[in-house]
């Protein structure tokens, strides 16, 4: 069963109707809802953004992280989700501009979500500034360095970017679903 952790994002309904929508078996619950060995009940992740700076928050999902790291499970950051990933393998956020709008990105190299250029929608005001660790970049634009991450050696990923808003965005969580 796959654990669709709500941080609060303003657009996590649009992922949990794209997940229902695929068929599959998930279970939508905030931080607050799960004791600290809860989550580990689950197969796969999806962290989604969020409105507010929570330590709790950020201490429950990097909890995760590391349980999906250290087990081989699949995880998928979107904005938030993807800065916590970050930060939790030892990179870097920054304050940005606020940023909110359909662009393009470019995708580097080969990985199982998606390809070439994408169309993605933003809605942030962070961005990972440093990557470190396991953790590389897969995919940038003229606004964001670091649009997709991917921690080698695992099933973990995480997007700058809301792929539960725009058309490519919603295929890379179909596609992630059988990562």
């Amino acid at each position: 069963m796959l654990l669709l952790l709500d941080n609060g994002s303003i657009f996590t309904r649009q992922i949990a109707d794209l997940l229902h929508a695929a068929g599959a078996i998930f279970r939508r619950v905030s931080p607050a809802e799960l004791g600290p060995d809860d989550a580990a009940r689950f197969d796969s992740y999806i962290l989604s953004g969020r409105r507010r700076n929570d330590a709790a928050v950020n201490a429950f999902n990097s909890r995760i992280i590391r349980h999906a790291l250290s087990r081989g499970k699949p995880l998928l950051g979107i904005c938030y989700g993807a800065e916590i990933m970050a930060l939790t393998l030892g990179g870097t956020i920054r304050r940005t501009g606020a940023r909110r709008g359909y662009g393009s990105v470019r995708v580097h190299g080969d990985n199982p979500l998606c390809g070439g250029e994408v169309t993605v929608f933003e809605s942030h005001s962070f961005e990972i500034a440093r990557l470190a660790g396991p953790v590389v970049g897969l995919a940038s634009s003229s606004a964001c360095e670091h649009e997709m991450i991917h921690a080698r050696g695992s099933k973990m990923y995480g997007t700058q970017f809301h792929p539960e808003m725009s058309d490519d965005g919603r295929g890379m969580i179909r596609r992630f679903l059988s990562v």
